[in-house]
């Protein structure tokens, strides 16, 4: 079986070239970079492909991310990516591209149980889909919480949203543009998959979000909306109702509805 490796670790990169001569693979390549892997793949048409995640120049995912690529490229190509971390986004476009086949996800430890390690390959290899229990148990419990797509100041914007500030206010309050703070907004929706239509307040849909993730102590315990705000007049009244049943709600909570807001000045709307 031709294989190609890609890993920047020199030991490990030879340590794993000799692992796999010895039980009979054939290496063709190995590299140290994304760009080095995408080059030798295009060059030796391999069997196999064996990447870390983590590479040169940037050390975030450039191996998965060109593993990625690659099976998109090639069609049924096999890969199997190697980390010590769980790379949610990524892992998941990897593990749907090509049908889910051919493609295995495995931690690093793994590779100390050689006799299991090659198991692993030789199922990959021959279309089988391998991933280790620590990521599937990581990724169904992200998909469990839509939140944890969100990145740390998304879920601050989100946060301040549910306070019920407006984009100016969550601009002063964060000490941003307000249209940094628009775009953080957008990729809310985006990420909690809440698209724009005629019956849907998405801003409504995203607190509501934000706050079936909440502990019910500290649901009691948010601010009321501002008075300038048109994001949830009686937002108190909401929280206490989701509060109460929120893990089992299906149906549409409407804020504002019967709870005015005064305006300044005394004047309600």
């Amino acid at each position: 079986m031709r294989v190609v490796v890609a890993e920047d670790g020199v030991l490990l990169r030879e340590g794993l070239t000799g692992l796999l001569e010895r039980f009979g693979f054939c290496v063709v390549a190995a590299v140290g970079d994304a760009l080095a892997l995408t080059a030798a793949v295009e060059s030796h048409s391999p069997d196999l492909v064996i990447t870390d995640i983590r590479m040169p120049p940037g050390f975030t995912d450039e191996g998965l991310r060109a593993a990625v690529e690659l099976r998109r490229a090639h069609a049924g190509l096999p890969v199997v990516v190697l980390s010590q971390y769980v790379q949610h986004g990524y892992a998941a476009d990897l593990l749907d591209s090509g049908d889910g086949r051919g493609v295995g996800y495995l931690l690093k430890d793994r590779v100390a149980d050689i006799e299991g390690f090659v198991d692993a390959l030789d199922r990959v290899a021959a279309g089988g889909t391998v991933v280790d229990p620590q990521v599937i148990s990581q990724l169904v419990r992200r998909r469990r919480d839509p939140l944890s797509a969100l990145s740390a100041r998304e879920r601050e914007v989100l946060a301040l949203i549910a306070e019920g500030h407006s984009n100016a206010s969550i601009a002063r309050a964060l000490v941003v543009t307000e249209a940094a703070v628009g775009k953080h907004v957008g990729n809310i929706f985006a990420k909690l998959r809440l698209p724009q239509t005629d019956d849907t307040n998405r801003r409504v849909l995203a607190v509501l979000a934000y706050l079936k993730q909440l502990p019910l102590a500290s649901l009691k315990q948010l601010p009321l909306a501002r008075p300038d705000v048109r994001l949830a007049a009686g937002l108190r009244e909401a929280h206490c109702e989701i509060a109460s049943d929120y893990r089992a709600k299906s149906r549409t909570i409407s804020l504002g509805a019967t709870h005015p807001i005064s305006r300044p000045g005394g004047e309600a709307r």
